[in-house]
């Protein structure tokens, strides 16, 4: 995928996070265990950066990522995501999936546990097509 014209938002142990010319934020998480910390403080960094540029698509790069903790899936479910769609506009999520088959799990749990949230995500093996969807939306 090109990377020309992106530029870093946010950095720490857990990810990056990349202002894409499309109109969009690229998550990508790093590979291994996370620190709940780092992990909270990349993604409060995520719904800031929705905010900050009225955005509402993130392009999520799940490949190398670990499962999620009970701790972190409890977070995102009941406090993140909640607020980043009500306050900082999160409407549509293009999940690249993760390789590690119970981070895939994860996720499923996830998206079941907020499918009442008014916002869509959908699940992509191929980058490409999932920048073309999320440029649609």
């Amino acid at each position: 995928m090109q990377q020309l014209n992106r530029s870093l938002y946010f950095e720490n142990s857990t990810g990056r996070i990349w202002e894409e010319p499309g109109g969009f934020l690229r998550l990508e998480y790093r590979a291994g265990a996370r620190e709940i910390l780092q992990f909270r403080a990349l993604l409060t960094h995520l719904a800031q950066a929705l905010a900050r540029r009225k955005w509402e698509k993130i392009l999520v790069d799940q490949r190398s990522m670990a499962p999620f903790s009970a701790t972190e899936q409890d977070w995102m479910t009941n406090e993140w995501l909640p607020r980043a769609v009500r306050e900082s506009g999160y409407r549509y999520g293009a999940v690249l999936v993760a390789h590690d088959v119970f981070a895939r799990l994860a996720m499923n749990q996830l998206v079941m546990a907020t499918r009442t949230l008014t916002h869509t995500y959908r699940t992509f093996e191929a980058e490409d097509a999932a920048v073309t969807w999320l440029v649609q939306q």
